[in-house]
């Protein structure tokens, strides 16, 4: 089984990138203790704050952007406003972690309202240092497009996590 299957049947891996192979191992922690694995459920308070991301690959002297995204909005069963945009850090040096980027859209926590959502981090490797620009808005964001506009190609890594509404009915 390859790495990306998982990502296919999550239909990441089409809903908002197309197929890629993963070249570098990125690990996702939140709470420094839920390690995120593909397809996963977390609890909204799970995820409430940012998550420790740390890449496994390339050099000091590589730089790589990372994009969380939402491509379930409003609703799994009708996405007419896929993608929402939860974090982008740019200009994260090879086996390093998140925090030694720029955040260039600050970290939002999950919030689903219907359904179960996709919750997708996607590494990519940049071309140069500081050559990402920040999109203008978090709703409608679109992969695909900012990776175009920003010379980044096809994702090196990526992991998504499933995440609904806590009620108070749940697990009975």
């Amino acid at each position: 089984m390859s790495s990306s299957t998982p990502l296919i049947i999550g239909r990441v891996i089409g809903d908002v990138v197309d197929n890629f192979s993963a070249t570098v191992k990125m690990s996702v922690t939140y709470n420094s203790n839920k390690h995120v694995y593909n397809g996963h459920e977390l609890f909204p308070s799970t995820v409430t704050p940012k998550p420790r991301v740390e890449v496994h690959g390339g050099d000091m002297r590589s730089f790589f952007t990372l994009i969380m995204t939402d491509p379930d909005v409003p609703g799994p069963s009708d996405p007419y406003l896929r993608e929402h945009l939860h974090w982008i850090v740019t200009d994260i040096p090879g086996t390093t972690d998140a925090s030694f980027g720029k955040e260039v859209v600050s970290y939002e926590m999950p919030r689903p309202n219907i359904g179960i959502h996709r919750f997708v981090l996607l590494l990519f490797k940049q071309k140069k240092r500081d050559g990402i620009k920040a999109p203008i808005c978090r709703d409608r964001f679109n992969t695909r497009k900012f990776a175009e506009d920003n010379d980044l190609g096809l994702p090196v890594a990526a992991v998504f996590f499933n995440c609904q509404r806590e009620t108070a009915a749940r697990g009975r």
